[in-house]
């Protein structure tokens, strides 16, 4: 009888720490903030400038900042490659930018919007993302391309043909093809390779048409043919919108939560002793990689250059 007492009274108050749990994220947990707030323009944000005045964040309370004072203003339509050792501040510069951590200090405008006076909803649905592993749902590819059915059938067609996969010439009436419209897809999209999930998730990005578009690490796990069908669409598909990835016109070296270097792939390799120098040089980068061609100086028509840049560090 005591063995039994004694058995249940420890179930019980295993048990408890469920209940101490469900209580704690009812009462305690964070929320996030509002989903809407003020109305902001339909068009918002029509240039895709980004400015960051003396941005700091943290991730808890108690813990150091890992921003800290970051100021950097980017232009509307410009491309800025993000690149930095483990930790450095990258993939944090992607959390203030979508609201995922709230900031600690200083403000983070774009098109002249204080992103902290814009709802949730409202800031994540006017940007797009291209992420490393990319998330598709059980249905179809145009369920997955356009979940709220927003546009039409030739704008997700025209996508997928940006994208590389479908054929120019394949009529959006053909389905013959092994990629159409009504093709399914299985959860977290297993019936496609890792490459055509990427793709697909670059053409999705497409679809919603944001200002904005971050890519994080989207080519690192790819193959190269793939690799280049990504840059490729990125050259073209997104020609005029601010870009957070490969691509650049500059590059932002961080360095423990600061910007450390800032400027063209070509000026910071002129840097003796810098940063982004010691990243090549580790890499095998020459300065003659630099001038393959008019268009790789800029990082925009090059994809072996850009390839061979995203591999330094990870972009983001």
């Amino acid at each position: 009888m005591i063995q039994f007492t004694v058995r249940q009274l420890a179930e019980v108050e295993n048990n408890m720490n469920s209940t101490e749990r469900i209580h704690y994220y009812g009462t305690e947990l964070e929320e996030e903030a509002p989903l809407h707030l003020a109305d902001v323009r339909p068009t918002w944000p029509e240039k895709g400038e980004i400015v960051f005045k003396d941005v700091e964040m943290r991730y808890r309370a108690g813990l150091p900042l890992v921003l800290k004072g970051l100021s950097l203003h980017v232009h509307g339509g410009e491309r800025i490659g993000v690149v930095g050792r483990t930790g450095a501040g990258k993939s944090s510069i992607m959390s203030t930018v979508f609201r995922l951590i709230e900031l600690s200090g200083g403000s983070i405008t774009i098109d002249g919007v204080d992103i902290a006076t814009v709802g949730l909803h409202d800031l994540r649905s006017r940007l797009a993302i291209i992420p490393q592993d990319p998330t598709l749902f059980r249905g179809t590819i145009r369920s997955n391309l356009d979940p709220f059915n927003e546009h039409d059938d030739l704008k997700l067609w025209n996508a997928l043909r940006q994208a590389d996969l479908v054929a120019s010439e394949q009529s959006i009436d053909d389905e013959t093809g092994r990629i159409h419209l009504d093709t399914t897809v299985e959860d977290e999209g297993l019936n496609f390779s890792l490459g055509q999930r990427q793709l697909l998730a670059l053409a999705r990005a497409l679809v919603r048409g944001s200002q904005i578009i971050v890519c994080d690490e989207a080519t690192s796990s790819v193959d190269f043919e793939t690799d280049q069908k990504i840059q490729k669409t990125i050259v073209r598909g997104f020609r005029g919108k601010t870009l957070l990835c490969i691509g650049y016109d500059r590059i932002l070296v961080m360095d423990a939560g600061n910007v450390a270097e800032l400027d063209t792939p070509l000026a910071l390799y002129d840097q003796a002793g810098g940063i982004f120098r010691s990243m090549c040089e580790r890499s095998g980068i020459s300065r003659q990689d630099f001038f393959t061609s008019q268009e790789a100086r800029m990082g925009e028509e090059s994809p072996g250059l850009e390839k061979t840049l995203s591999g330094v560090v990870p972009a983001l």
